[in-house]
This record gives structure tokens, C-alpha cells and sequence, in this order.
């Protein structure tokens, strides 16, 4: 079993899972990274922009499953960097894709898409919903969608489609706000940080769900998703930043005050972006089970343990 991009915040989840379920794992990571868990996986540098590097990897290994979570994942970094964006998701998904059809080989490979392909609704958002993707990362994963369908049209792969909404937990890089929130008042507790929050636009409501609960959404996915078909990956509930913001505050140690920066507000911004998982629930019988005010605690529990912050 491949876990590409293992070496990252969601697959250090995922390989832990998987291990613990008994699966013989490799774990792929990108050269010039290391794996942020100690798990005892089979690891492996593998750059997936090489193609003649996939194809020996992949024909040496010859994988029964793959978790393909490799690539480029932060929407407001692709507004700066939108080639590498474009090749971290798009082509490298094509190498990875076409490295398995070279080797005659046909498992079924989950591909960790994302919910910011969908155009802003007032209402959860389902399969069904409208696309307008509104950044290059939003336009760079639907792309990575689109070949990875064609996959399975024409080549027989069956390629699982995961529409990933937010998901959060200890070890994520505080590029993204809710580890920004618990790093910010961990350092505050610290006094390495004057007693004031700094935040982008608090007004956005988004569905945000614990990254243990996705990992176990990809898992079931596996082993009982349709070939080409997407999924929502998603809590199914709203939660506005300024209250996920007061969640945190809550738990802070001393008085924590909230200051708008404008250095973190992006260029374009969905106002809702909340997510139905009823298909994926009919389908495999998952259900998200950690509540959001335990993600909060463990992320900020493992914020305090960071020595250097």
C-alpha cells in the first residue's frame, strides 16, 4: 500500500491509520523533507515531478493501493507561486497516473481532492453543486480531478475522488488559521507575543472537521468508494473563523485580544464553503465522530509542547 506525500501533515495521519490496521505501508516524501511521525513505515524519496523516477518507483513496487496526497495545498501561497501549484497537484498526479498504466497495473488510488473547486452557496454544498474555482490552488485541483477521471474512463484505473473541506490537527504548519490561532496564543502564554491575536477576515464560515476524521474518511473511501465518482469529505457543519477564534481565546491562560492584519487577508475569500457528506456516508457508513472542541484542545495542547514555537 503507496501513501504519496506521507511525509506531510494529513499523511502522518493516514500512515499511522493504516499501521495500526495492520498494512504493510510505504511512504513516499519528497526529497529534502522528513516525515513529521515516527511511525514504522517503509519510506521512500520519491519526486514526483520526475517521471522517469515514478515509473521505476512505481514498477519496482508494483502497489496494491494508493493514497495519493502528495502536492501543493495552501490556497493563499498559490496566488504567489501558482506554476509550482500547478505542477505540485496537476502534473504530478499525471506522472503518478500514467507511471501506474506504463507498469500494466490497476489499483485503486485515492486522490485527496478539494472542496474550494465549488462555487460559494448559501446552503451545504454537495456533488451536485456548482464549480467555479476562484484561486490557482482551487483551479489546480479541479485540473487534478479532470485527469484523474479520464484515468479511469480510459485506462481502467479506479481512481477515487475525494472533495477534501478543511480539515485541522496537532502537527499542521500555522500557514493555516487554526494552527496559526493556537500557535499565536501558545507563544502568547509564553509572553513571547504581546496578548493580541492577529487575524485575517473573521467573517468566513467554513466547514472544519478533525484531520483523524479525514484520514478515516479516505480509509472507508478505499475500501468502498465509487471509481470516478466524488466525494465530500466534511464535518456538515458550519463554523464562523471568529467563533472558531473565540473557541481558542476560551482556552487561553490569560486575556487575549483579536487585531485584524491586513498581511493575511486573501485576494478572494468564499464567504460559506460548508459541505454535505451524505454520499459518503450512504456509501461506506463513515461519519465524522470528533467534536470540533477537542480538535481545539489537542491543537493547542500540542502548540504549548513546541519549544522553539
Amino acid at each position: 500500500m503507496l501513501v504519496t506525500g506521507a511525509a506531510g501533515f494529513v499523511g502522518s495521519y493516514l500512515i499511522e491509520l493504516l499501521l495500526a490496521g495492520g498494512a504493510d505501508v510505504v511512504g513516499w516524501q519528497r526529497p529534502g523533507t522528513s516525515p513529521t511521525t515516527a511511525a514504522p513505515a517503509r519510506w521512500m524519496t520519491v519526486e514526483l515531478l520526475d517521471a522517469a523516477q515514478v515509473s521505476r518507483a512505481v514498477a519496482d513496487l508494483r502497489p496494491g493501493a494508493v493514497y495519493h496526497l502528495a502536492g501543493s495545498a495552501h490556497v493563499a501561497d498559490s496566488w504567489l507561486h501558482p506554476r509550482e501549484t500547478f505542477e505540485g497537484n496537476v502534473l504530478a498526479t499525471h506522472h503518478l497516473l500514467q507511471a501506474l498504466r506504463r507498469a500494466s497495473l490497476a489499483p485503486r488510488v485515492l486522490v485527496s481532492g478539494s472542496a474550494t473547486v465549488y462555487a460559494p452557496a448559501a446552503t451545504p454544498l454537495t456533488e451536485a453543486s456548482a464549480l467555479r474555482p476562484a484561486s490557482p490552488y482551487a483551479t489546480s485541483k479541479l485540473a487534478q480531478e479532470i485527469i484523474a477521471a479520464q484515468a479511469w474512463r480510459e485506462h481502467g484505473i479506479p481512481v477515487l475522488l475525494a472533495r477534501s473541506f478543511n480539515h485541522v490537527g496537532p502537527r499542521q504548519t500555522p500557514a493555516y488559521v487554526a494552527p496559526s490561532i493556537a500557535r499565536q496564543i501558545a507563544l502568547i502564554e509564553r509572553g513571547a507575543l504581546p496578548p493580541v491575536l492577529k487575524m485575517g477576515n473573521l467573517d468566513p464560515e467554513r466547514d472544519v472537521m478533525d484531520v483523524r476524521d479525514t484520514v478515516r474518511a479516505y480509509r472507508a473511501m478505499m475500501d468502498a468508494a465509487e471509481p470516478g465518482v466524488p466525494y465530500n469529505v466534511c464535518a456538515g457543519r458550519p463554523t464562523r473563523i471568529g467563533d472558531l477564534v473565540d473557541l481558542f481565546r476560551a482556552r487561553a491562560t490569560r486575556p487575549v485580544a483579536v487585531e485584524q492584519d491586513p498581511a493575511r487577508l486573501r485576494p478572494n475569500d468564499h464567504p460559506r464553503l460548508v459541505g454535505s457528506h451524505d454520499r459518503l456516508t450512504r456509501t461506506t457508513g463513515w461519519e465524522p465522530v470528533v467534536p470540533l472542541e477537542q480538535t481545539v484542545d489537542d491543537l493547542l495542547g500540542w502548540w504549548r509542547t513546541q519549544s522553539a514555537g
